[in-house]
């Protein structure tokens, strides 16, 4: 290939996508689409002339001094657009561009009509289904006029084009403005059509949506000869237009064909490059023309701004396309049978893609110099597999892009129209990105067959994009989850595969998710303590796995991340007696109470405390709090802590109308629960009367009436400790219990934090809440997995006041994924709570020595913030800029060297788990734990029966034959 031209605090993340103050009805609006799709005029009242001197006239009056005609929406889809910011059919000409840019609700209304024009093509013109043809009710010469005009408007300002590429681009595919409409689409929805009429079409039409060929059109034809008889006039009259479709699709773009774009540009080096890649490529063969449109791709991305004239950016961007689509169109043409040309092959389409918007600039940067050209006759297992990883992550990065910029509206959508859940995947496979993932797949099988580092995933195609981030094995039921998972209900004994797991999961089996997602997320640690495994796969698997949705199966992932998952009747012997019952205390933990005391009844400042405080008056986030705050003095915030004893002074005051205690209450519960035990009922049973129970405990617990001498003692320490009044303060309120973080167990995020609380009731409130928060569902049921005598969880609180952060996260003082000890995993995102709570989190390893590597770019497009009146606000962010600086990823391991040495010159030792922030590039400090991992998992002979020894160090010719 020739050189390229060119902390935190635990916050419950919340799905935003547009204004909380809309309210949707989603069985009224499914209601509407139900009703419109029946309606001869669909959405649409009545057409009208629109003056331009602001009057309306009826169809037959044309306006006198011009004007133009269209529809007019009906009343309750204009309520529906007022109550609900939800906008069926909508009319560009009848819009202003500022309503249709809708910046304050993330962009809502111009992805609504993008997702629109995807449900109307594979689902018949979806609310349009009639109303498509109503004369007059659209003017397609008008709304290219109006593309134009909000395209010159959109593109003057230099922000929308640096902040969000990717998604101008894409919506500039979309919104009608020079007459070309995206034939990739039409394809791909006519070729679904007719499989969903006819399923023998079916596997043409997997192969047409996933790796489309001109050969196609032969199959179609030929499919079409040998079903003749079986097919309808209409199914005739649909393989007819496919065809057509096709033929236009695959027609080559011709190189002289894009001089039309450089009318309007103004820049002369933009301008030259134009003209010198149509002059030296119009003659070329196809792979010359693809290495050169990749390139022409990628300078018109870093030099767009260059350019002055909107009307010249608008043609950049329709180039950029237009070169997109000759590369998509040829590449069957580009030979990839040895290493080097597939090498090639992959690192062109990598700069398209990344040409194309789907990663940041400064993202690309991190990743080209690992595909650059493979030089020699040879080059070695490990630096092959190097290339692969960073291809996989342009792969992968780019899919994240397009989740952060579409999944919002996707996931307010499928509250009401299950369709719109393959608009995402569409979007990848309408780009260059399919190719490009194609290509992975294939150097990715050949790197299996020479490491022997195989994936053995039932039969499905790709396997080289599953790879294991947790080690363990699990044995149960698969369930796919398709669209959003958040307010599932799981099944502990079952293996999920997800999009995106719930921020709030129960323990289940077995997870794979689509992308890595946060590393050093709660959810990630605690699947990682408990040998849970869990598996990175693409969108494209999941789809393969929905074949294997409800059978059951055994799945397991190695210590070096290969991943097995095979049909119950194949596991072999080993893998059964794997499952075989166990006593409940193998493995189990017992939480200490021999040096609890429960006799302090008052509240102690947080400098009292340190490391050795835990599991006495409090548990390890408030002692590690304390014996960072004697370490890092100007690091750590003020606060106080409510100690177990106040927890247990209240838990003994009598039930309001009881004969018996809230403590006795509690304990009855586990009393009962070992009696059914014994008198051999279910597992199940035990567990429902427990989660009853528990339920019916805090509810008490929220109606328990503080006393007197702990209402005054909390007066006081706000006024002596934290230096304010009462009631003045914002703060969070931490829950703290006795069995977080012991030797081989971590509880985070189990239990509750209150964030920003500021009013008086509010926080005495929240008090009874955080010490009810141990009893919750989730909570209890993570627990259960370890914990031999969970009735002796006590819970204390940290009470601290935020810092408004403007990025936090996590630090974890060893490679979290390679296990080397000489490294750091950090994870951040913007705001306050970053990285903790599964958020698409910026992720770097960086080395002792000062060497740092970008592990995955963050893809989190909210955020949030702390607001002074208390509680907080969601904002929104985009990625053109990484979110740590060199500066801070330097202070991180100043910062870590000196933890480490503090930490053990007192007989701590790591590793650790660091919940951090940075305000101003003052880094504060807010919680430490030790970071644990389940020995079981990663000393299991099973586990290391199947992690193959790998020479990372053997050579590969770089002609041998693929």
């Amino acid at each position: 290939m020739r050189p390229l031209l060119i902390f935190t605090l635990l916050i419950p993340f919340i799905a935003f996508s547009q204004n909380s103050s809309y309210q949707i009805d989603n069985k009224h609006v499914k209601s509407l689409i139900s009703k419109y799709k029946k309606d001869p005029r669909g959405p649409y009242k009545d057409i009208r002339w629109f003056c331009d001197d602001s009057t309306i006239q009826m169809p037959k009056e044309p306006c006198e001094e011009g004007g133009i005609q269209h529809a007019r929406y009906k009343d309750e889809v204009e309520g529906l657009g007022d109550k609900s910011h939800i906008f069926l059919g909508q009319i560009l000409a009848y819009t202003s561009f500022d309503e249709f840019w809708d910046q304050e609700n993330y962009h809502s209304r111009i992805k609504q009509y993008m997702i629109e024009k995807y449900l109307k093509s594979v689902d018949d013109g979806w609310v349009n289904r009639r109303g498509q043809y109503y004369r007059g009710a659209i003017q397609a010469e008008d709304e290219a006029a109006w593309g134009i005009d909000f395209f010159h408007w959109l593109l003057k300002e230099d922000e929308n084009i640096a902040k969000h590429f990717y998604f101008v681009r894409q919506a500039i595919k979309d919104i009608p403005h020079i007459g070309d409409d995206n034939v990739t689409l039409r394809m791909r929805s006519e070729s679904k059509s007719i499989a969903d009429e006819f399923e023998p079409f079916m596997n043409l039409r997997i192969k047409i949506h996933g790796q489309p060929q001109v050969a196609d059109i032969q199959d179609v034809l030929a499919f079409k000869e040998k079903q003749a008889a079986n097919l309808t006039p209409e199914l005739n009259k649909q393989i007819n237009k496919l065809v057509k479709t096709m033929k236009e699709y695959f027609k080559p773009v011709e190189v002289e064909s894009l001089t039309k774009y450089l009318q309007d540009v103004e820049e002369e080096q933009i301008r030259n490059q134009i003209e010198n890649y149509i002059s030296l490529y119009q003659n070329e063969s196809a792979q010359m023309k693809i290495q050169g449109a990749s390139e022409l791709m990628w300078f018109i991305r870093e030099h767009i701004l260059e350019e002055k004239n909107v009307a010249g950016r608008l043609a950049l961007f329709d180039l950029s396309l237009k070169l997109e689509s000759l590369i998509t169109k040829q590449i069957d043409e580009y030979p990839d049978d040895d290493v080097t040309t597939l090498t090639d092959k992959i690192c062109y389409l990598s700069t398209a893609s990344a040409a194309s918007g789907y990663t940041e600039t400064w993202e690309w940067e991190m990743l080209q110099t690992s595909l650059s050209t493979v030089d020699g006759k040879n080059t070695t297992l490990e630096e092959l597999n190097a290339f692969l990883v960073a291809a996989r992550n342009q792969l992968e990065w780019g899919t994240g892009k397009n989740n952060a910029v579409f999944n919002p509206i996707v996931e307010l959508y499928e509250g009401f129209e299950p369709l719109v859940h393959s608009f995402l995947d569409d979007r990848i496979r309408g780009s260059v990105a399919l190719y490009l993932g194609n290509s992975i797949g294939k150097l990715g099988q050949f790197i299996t067959e020479q490491s022997s580092l195989s994936n053995q995933v039932l039969d499905i195609s790709n396997q080289s994009h599953l790879h294991g981030l947790n080690p363990g094995y699990a044995y149960g039921k698969l369930v796919v989850v398709e669209g959003s998972a958040e307010d599932l209900s799981v099944n502990p004994n079952h293996i999920y595969v997800f999009a995106r797991p719930p921020s709030d999961l129960k323990p289940v089996a077995g997870i794979l998710n689509v992308s890595e997602g946060n590393l050093v997320s709660h959810l990630q640690l605690l699947a990682r303590n408990l040998g849970i495994p869990n598996t990175s796969l693409s969108s494209d698997n999941v789809n393969t796995l929905k074949a294997f949705d409800g059978q059951t199966v055994f799945y397991a992932v190695s210590n070096k991340g290969n991943v097995i998952m095979k049909l119950e009747k194949d596991m072999t012997e080993v893998e059964r007696k794997l499952f075989e019952k166990k006593e409940r205390n193998t493995n189990m933990i017992t939480v200490p109470t021999d040096k609890i005391k429960l006799d302090r009844t008052t509240i102690i400042n947080l400098r009292e405390l340190n490391a050795k405080s835990s599991g006495i008056y409090c548990g390890p986030k408030a002692a590690n709090l304390g014996e960072l705050k004697e370490n890092f003095p100007d690091d750590v915030v003020e606060g106080f802590v409510i100690p177990f004893g106040i927890f247990l002074d209240h838990m003994k005051q009598t039930i309001p109308g009881e004969q018996q205690t809230y403590w006795d209450y509690l304990n009855g519960i586990f009393a009962k629960a070992e009696n059914m035990k014994s008198s051999g009922e279910t597992d199940a049973n035990i567990e429902a009367y427990q989660l009853s129970e528990l339920e019916n405990l805090r509810q008490l617990i929220s109606q328990m009436s503080l006393k007197d001498s702990f209402l005054k003692d909390i007066n006081r320490s706000f006024d002596s400790i934290l230096g304010v009044p009462f009631g003045e303060q914002a703060v969070f309120l931490r829950s703290d219990t006795n069995m977080e973080d012991l030797g081989n167990f971590t509880g985070a995020g189990l239990n509750l934090t209150l964030f920003n609380v500021l009013e008086k009731e509010k926080i005495l409130n929240g008090i009874k809440t955080v010490w009810a928060s141990p009893y919750t569902e989730r909570s209890f049921k993570w627990r259960q997995k370890l914990l031999n005598n969970p009735e002796n969880v006590y819970p204390s609180i940290v009470v601290i006041p935020g810092v408004n952060n403007d990025y936090s996260g996590v630090m974890i003082t060893k490679g979290v994924t390679t296990g080397k000890t000489d490294e750091v995993t950090v994870a951040f995102s913007k705001g306050v709570g970053g990285a903790v709570d599964g958020q698409a989190a910026e992720t770097w390893t960086v080395k002792h020595q000062g060497e740092f590597h970008l592990i995955a770019p963050a893809r989190e497009p909210f955020y949030k913030s702390l607001l002074e009146e208390g509680g907080i606000e969601t904002k929104m962010t985009t990625f053109e800029t990484p979110i740590l600086s060199v500066q801070n990823i330097k202070q991180l391991n100043l910062f870590r060297e000196e933890l480490e040495s503090k930490m053990e010159a007192k007989g701590i030792h790591g590793p650790f788990d660091v919940e951090l922030g940075f305000k101003e590039n003052k880094i504060w400090l807010f919680q430490v734990r030790p970071f644990v991992e389940n020995k079981n998992a990663l000393s299991s002979d099973y586990l290391q029966s199947i992690t193959p020894d790998v020479d990372l160090n053997k050579e590969i010719a770089l002609d041998v034959s693929l």
